[in-house]
């Protein structure tokens, strides 16, 4: 089975990011990790709901991390990936019966994760067939191997995770209402990143640090400007987009990359939601307006006003730059000017 859909292996909690990265400083978070700090040292099923990209794993690791089955197994299974013919066989294991196929047994990720963590991620999408087994070992802790003539004892913690809505599920009968009761019993929701953007600063310094250390490069550094336009985006991929745009930045920026040259490139400004008066073409031209003018102006700044350098490092033509310095206003540097021209758009 490839390593991407099932996976087991010891977790160490110094090989995660710690608390203050993980939960951040929103009140909706804060709560998630008082939770977990209540229920680490039991084995109480555990539902992790939220959008993609939100990090419901990695708080997974965590509770497993801390908790008193930290010296056992952390083995994840991915629902959605496994074909269906396969998962039952890989979850609760293969005993040649009396009509059995093949001729040797197969431990199952159940007890392979035994002392430890169960992890199944995306369980909304596990058939109704597994979902009843799944029902059963959580109602008696007995695991029934394929073709198996009893069942033995599980000893592990289950720990479920969604994006999907359970619930809907249930209306159309895809998902058993008393399995959803049994992984129900404590629910941790993610926030979306879009919810939790102050976080966003020491997201940013923990991937730039760990992400450098990967790849092997200089840490990068963002600026005031970068971090600024990082926080306008809702970050529809959440934490994860975060963190592959932070991959962008390390392979593809120079080693001290300076943010208004990546971000306004990468990262596009939030519309308001609501418009003061209405003119919403004019707004966003304006606003458009104002960021490249503040752009142009903080590179030809950063390259002594070195107009075919400034063109280069903004991915721009010659050409192009000169016709938005006229555009906007940008006349020859005068000595000791470090400002802008007065703006003579119309």
């Amino acid at each position: 089975m490839p390593t991407d859909l099932v996976q087991s292996y010891r977790i160490h909690p110094a090989d995660l990011p710690n608390e203050a990265v993980i939960f951040g400083s929103t009140a909706a978070m804060r709560e998630v990790y008082g939770q977990i700090e209540r229920i680490l040292h039991t084995d109480l099923p555990v539902l992790i709901q939220g959008e993609s990209g939100t990090g419901k794993e990695v708080v997974a690791k965590f509770l497993h991390a801390r908790s008193n089955r930290s010296d056992g197994p952390f083995v994840k299974v991915n629902c959605s990936a496994i074909p269906e013919k396969l998962l039952e066989g890989e979850l609760f294991g293969f005993e040649p019966g009396l009509g059995g196929a093949g001729h040797q047994s197969r431990r199952g990720m159940v007890n392979l994760a035994a002392g430890g963590t169960l992890f199944l991620d995306e369980i909304g999408d596990l058939n109704w067939t597994l979902q009843t087994k799944l029902l059963l070992l959580l109602q008696d802790g007995h695991c029934s191997p394929i073709e198996g003539r009893q069942g033995r004892p599980a000893q592990v913690r289950v720990i479920c995770a969604t994006r999907g809505d359970l619930e809907k599920a249930i209306e159309k009968r895809t998902f058993r209402e008393d399995l959803f009761y049994r992984i129900d019993v404590i629910k941790l929701h993610l926030a979306p990143l879009r919810e939790r953007k102050e976080d966003i600063p020491q997201l940013c310094e923990h991937f730039l640090q760990k992400l450098a250390k990967r790849y092997r490069r200089t840490e990068p550094s963002l600026t005031p400007d970068a971090l600024h336009a990082l926080r306008q985006w809702n970050w529809p991929g959440n934490v994860r987009e975060l963190e592959n745009w932070i991959a962008r930045v390390i392979i593809l920026g120079d080693d001290h990359v300076q943010g208004v040259k990546v971000a306004p490139r990468i990262v596009p400004p939030a519309a308001s939601p609501h418009p003061q008066n209405g003119h919403l073409k004019a707004a966003a031209r304006q606003a458009s307006a104002a960021a490249t003018r503040s752009v142009i102006l903080k590179v030809l700044q950063a390259n002594r006003w070195n107009r075919r350098k400034t063109a280069e490092e903004l991915n721009l033509s010659y050409r192009s730059l000169l016709y938005k310095l006229r555009e906007g206003g940008y006349g020859q540097r005068r000595k000791g000017h470090t400002g802008l021209p007065p703006n003579r758009e119309r």
